[in-house]
C-alpha cells in the first residue's frame, strides 16, 4: 500500500509569520497536535501543541510570538509514492508520529499519522511503530 492510499489529504498549514495564538486556535479547530508550516507556498518546518507549550509559554514568550520562532524547522516527511510499511518503520526509528506528506514535485499532498496507518492497514506495523517512538531517546531501536 502506498502512503498516498492511507494519508489524510486537504491538510491546512500555518504560515511562518503568524502567531503562535492564530497557530493554537487552528489546531483547535482542527481537534489537530500538529500542523505544517509553509513560507511562500514551501514547507519549511512544523510546530506542534508541544512547541508552543514548551519552547514559548514555558520561557514565558507571549501569543504574539511567530511561529517562526518555536517551530521544528528539520521537517522529516515521506513522498505520496512510498511503500507504507517503509515510511512507517522510519517513523518510529526517528520517533515521529506525524510525517507531512509531499509529491515528486516538492508540493504538499497530505499528512500521514499512525492513526492513519492503524485505520487502513492491518498488519500492526503502526503499533511496532509506537513501541520505538515510546522508547526513551537514546535507547536502540527494537527493529534495528
Amino acid at each position: 500500500m502506498q502512503v498516498s492510499e492511507a494519508m489524510t489529504r486537504n491538510v491546512r498549514v500555518a504560515n511562518i509569520d503568524e502567531t503562535i495564538e492564530q497557530a493554537a486556535q487552528l489546531m483547535a479547530g482542527l481537534d489537530a497536535g500538529a500542523l505544517p508550516v509553509s513560507e511562500e507556498k514551501r514547507l519549511v518546518g512544523m510546530i506542534t501543541d508541544r512547541d508552543i507549550a514548551i519552547r514559548a509559554i514555558a520561557l514565558g514568550k507571549g501569543p504574539d510570538t511567530k511561529v517562526r520562532d518555536v517551530m521544528t524547522d528539520d521537517v522529516k516527511y515521506c513522498f505520496d509514492d512510498q511503500e507504507i510499511e517503509d515510511v512507517t518503520r522510519d517513523m518510529g526509528n526517528v520517533q515521529l508520529r506525524r510525517l507531512p506528506v509531499i509529491d515528486r514535485d516538492k508540493r504538499l499532498v497530505g499528512i500521514l499519522s499512525l492513526g492513519d496507518v492503524a485505520v487502513n492497514t492491518g498488519n500492526g506495523i503502526a503499533g511496532e511503530a509506537l513501541t520505538n517512538i515510546s522508547r526513551p531517546s537514546g535507547e536502540p531501536s527494537r527493529s534495528a
